[in-house]
């Protein structure tokens, strides 16, 4: 019998945010690619993440180093939001002292 060759669907959706995640599950692209780059296998990301499918991680890798410049600019673009939101939220709520505040919080709860 001869072997049927498919080609499967790459394993990504969007979602309302513009996040890119791998599909039935809350892990982002942006953290396969980052684990990756720093070196982790597939098996190692599927065991830091089980709700992944070792066949979905190696097909995220592959989608990446195929189209490593769009993925990379789609990183760079969400690096800048996440910047943006930090910067924002550190405006509104002043960081500094925040594990004092807590803890004076937590005694007068008693």
């Amino acid at each position: 019998m001869p072997l049927v060759v498919a080609s499967e669907p790459i394993p990504l959706e969007t979602d309302a945010d513009g996040v890119v995640r791998v599909r039935k599950t809350r892990v982002t692209l942006d953290t396969i690619v980052y684990a990756f780059c720093e070196g982790a296998t597939a098996e190692e990301i599927v065991q830091q993440y089980p709700s992944l499918r070792l066949g979905d991680v190696y097909a995220v890798i592959a989608y990446y180093l195929q189209r490593q410049t769009e993925v990379d600019s789609y990183l760079r673009e969400r690096e800048h939001f996440a910047a943006d939101v930090k910067r924002e939220n550190e405006s509104r709520f002043d960081p500094q002292g925040v594990r004092d505040r807590l803890l004076a919080r937590r005694i007068q709860r008693g």
